[in-house]
């Protein structure tokens, strides 16, 4: 992989640096991942993507000192694993043949709302999910998701009002 990073940086100087960077730190990142990910395959993809930060970032990254550029490269590793997490977590939602726990009465109300719920926009569906089907809190949503409460909370109402209105659309009559 060093040598495909390489091929990014113009002169001998900074391919040089960016080596010695590499070869000093490339299991720290990885590391740095893992602890944060917990899958080896996910914290690969992690480094990875931190060191494509850095090439991004490059100017800025050369002008460090070593001891500087050594905290920006955990830096980034952190962020890249947080960000996949993240993503993983927006993008991961209930299976299809997942079926969610029913009240004793007003059963299929209900399996008609969660079906409704799955047909929403994922950024809402999957709060809504964890909001009416799991019933867990707006705090509880954002300590999982990794979002800020307030976050939730308007995602929990933008998602409640486009509910209202595909339940309008089915000709669904409420009060």
């Amino acid at each position: 992989m060093l040598t495909i990073y390489l091929l990014t940086l113009e002169s001998e100087a900074d391919r040089a640096r960016f080596t010695r960077l590499y070869q000093a730190h490339e299991k720290r990142l990885y590391g740095v991942a893992l602890q944060i990910l917990r899958d080896p395959t996910q914290a690969e993809d992690a480094a990875q993507q931190a060191w494509l930060q850095v090439l991004r970032s490059w100017a800025r990254v050369r002008g460090l000192s070593w001891e500087e550029a050594q905290k920006y490269l955990a830096v980034a590793a952190k962020n890249a694993a947080l960000d996949l997490l993240r993503k993983e977590q927006w993008t991961s939602s209930f299976p299809e043949e997942w079926d969610p726990p029913a009240p004793e009465s007003g059963e299929g109300e209900y399996r008609y709302l969660v079906a409704l719920i799955r047909s929403l926009p994922s950024p809402y569906r999957r709060v809504l999910e964890l909001k009416f089907v799991e019933e867990q809190t707006n705090q509880e949503i954002a300590r999982r998701l990794g979002l800020k409460e307030s976050t939730v909370s308007t995602k929990v109402q933008r998602g409640r009002k486009l509910l209202m209105e595909a339940m309008k659309r089915e000709g669904y009559c409420y009060g």
